[in-house]
């Protein structure tokens, strides 16, 4: 089969090698119909996640069809359609029992990471009863890849921990793929004001449209200025950090007011300063997160009932033979105005 194959830092090609076999009487083949680049690869490739090495297969999202299942898969069958989640879990250990499912003690971050992954024409997903869902009739493949990880991940690890709530100040620094996930979802809860913050013009004009009450181009520095004058000096009760540099998480230190919460998405790939010295009498909560997708569920609902539009998120389209080109599509992303991509392996 073909799949995307990371060689080291700053080094990937497209391999032929062969399909996966079941290992575990738990495992699932799910031959990939849609798959998409996430900016954690791209992380991958930078060399930022030391548990990936060089000849893993790269990609953790994804929807497809069953080929194989082990003998101790009970709730898929051959031909199913299906969304695989990020995360795979087994629902049993300590981790899973706190729905702490990034953390299970024999899954979590896997796939593209310590196991082959989804860039490929086909996968190996183990605990497949509890780390895939059916797809519901009429549902659009593209529209679900976003729900492998990009919507759970900007709902779980920003609105969440964030704790957006009704009338709240939210301010999203990022407004690339993950941040604009966390303002989709973030209107679930009614804030006042979801500010996004972004050097990108482009972007930022697509964050308006997506439902964001203000924008704020961060280019010339001057956003906290800008903000705290947009809050009458008070700060924002959620920044959320959706970017994964030392200047976004500072933005967010700078920001946030007394009694604020700094809700962190990105990855970080170096050294962050905490301001203690300016944070410690300020009531504030510093939340960090892997995505966990306990809200897949109810996600997939979202999107059933219509209120939820992830495909717009979708902005480039590729086939698996031309993947390279949709790495260089995505990582250029200033220029080529790129979210998210997606890829059609069959």
């Amino acid at each position: 089969m073909k799949a995307l194959v990371y060689l080291g830092p700053g080094n990937k090609a497209l391999e032929d090698r062969p399909r996966p076999r079941l290992d575990a009487q738990t495992d699932a083949i799910v031959r990939i119909t849609k798959t998409t680049i996430c900016g954690t690869d791209l992380h991958i490739l930078k060399g930022d996640v030391p548990s990936c090495t060089p000849g893993r297969i790269l990609g953790h999202e994804g929807v497809g069809v069953v080929e194989e299942l082990g003998s101790g898969v009970t709730s898929f069958a051959r031909g199913d359609r299906v969304l695989i989640s990020c995360i795979s879990c087994c629902g049993k250990c300590v981790y899973c029992r706190r729905q702490m499912y990034s953390h299970c003690t024999s899954g979590g971050w896997v796939l593209g990471n310590t196991i082959d992954g989804t860039q490929a024409e086909f996968v190996r997903i183990p605990h497949a009863d509890t780390s895939l869902y059916h797809i519901p009739e009429g549902l659009d493949d593209e529209a679900l890849v976003m729900l492998s990880d990009i919507l759970p991940t900007g709902f779980e690890c920003g609105v969440l921990n964030g704790r957006v709530s009704p009338g709240s100040t939210v301010a999203i620094v990022g407004s690339g793929p993950i941040g604009l996930a966390a303002l989709l979802t973030a209107q679930f809860y009614s804030p006042s004001k979801i500010i996004m913050v972004d050097r990108d013009p482009n972007r930022l004009e697509l964050a308006k449209s997506f439902g964001a009450t203000a924008i704020v181009n961060s280019a010339n520095g001057k956003e906290v200025e800008v903000i705290n004058a947009m809050t009458g000096g008070r700060g924002v009760d959620v920044a959320i950090e959706a970017v994964g540099t030392p200047s976004a998480f500072d933005t967010c230190q700078n920001i946030v007011g007394p009694g604020g919460t700094i809700a962190n998405i990105g990855v970080h790939g170096s050294k962050v300063d905490l301001h203690l010295e300016r944070l410690w009498n300020r009531n504030i909560t510093l939340t960090t997160r892997l995505v966990d997708t306990a809200s897949t569920p109810m996600l997939l609902e979202t999107l059933q009932s219509g209120k939820l539009e992830p495909k717009r998120l979708v902005t480039h389209r590729f086939d698996l033979a031309h993947i390279t080109d949709a790495y260089a599509t995505f990582g250029d992303a200033a220029n080529t105005r790129a979210l998210k991509v997606i890829i059609t392996a069959s």
